[in-house]
């Protein structure tokens, strides 16, 4: 498996995590047809401006075989400022009550974002 991890500032650009999420609303279907695409998570940092997302691969052929949707970038202005791949080396699963992690998250209206500090006792 591979993962890939990538990013945009988004302090020099009119879009923000807020605006992004109509982005997000409107492409999200498309990526869940893809072969060998395993998870894709949208990840925001509203305080420091950076939005991204995580992309879980089946193998490294399936991420370079895939025909992505439609990029943020030309909303953005700029191409992303991050992309890294990774090995995955493992992967766990916790106990939980959802019955999957497909169309969760504030910009596809399902779970409220957790306040990060205040979930872990800071």
């Amino acid at each position: 498996m591979k993962a890939m991890i990538a990013w945009w500032d988004l302090t020099d650009s009119q879009q923000t995590a807020g605006t992004l999420r109509d982005f997000i609303r409107k492409e999200s279907e498309h990526w869940t047809g893809i072969p060998g695409l395993l998870l894709k998570i949208w990840l925001s940092d509203p305080p420091t401006g950076r939005w991204g997302a995580l992309l879980l691969w089946e193998s490294e052929d399936a991420a370079r075989a895939a025909v992505l949707p439609r990029s943020p970038a030309e909303l953005i202005g700029h191409p992303v400022d991050f992309r890294a791949w990774f090995d995955v080396e493992a992967t766990a699963e916790g106990v939980h009550s959802l019955r999957s992690l497909g169309g969760l998250g504030p910009a596809l209206d399902g779970l409220v974002p957790v306040d990060f500090e205040e979930f872990a006792g800071k």
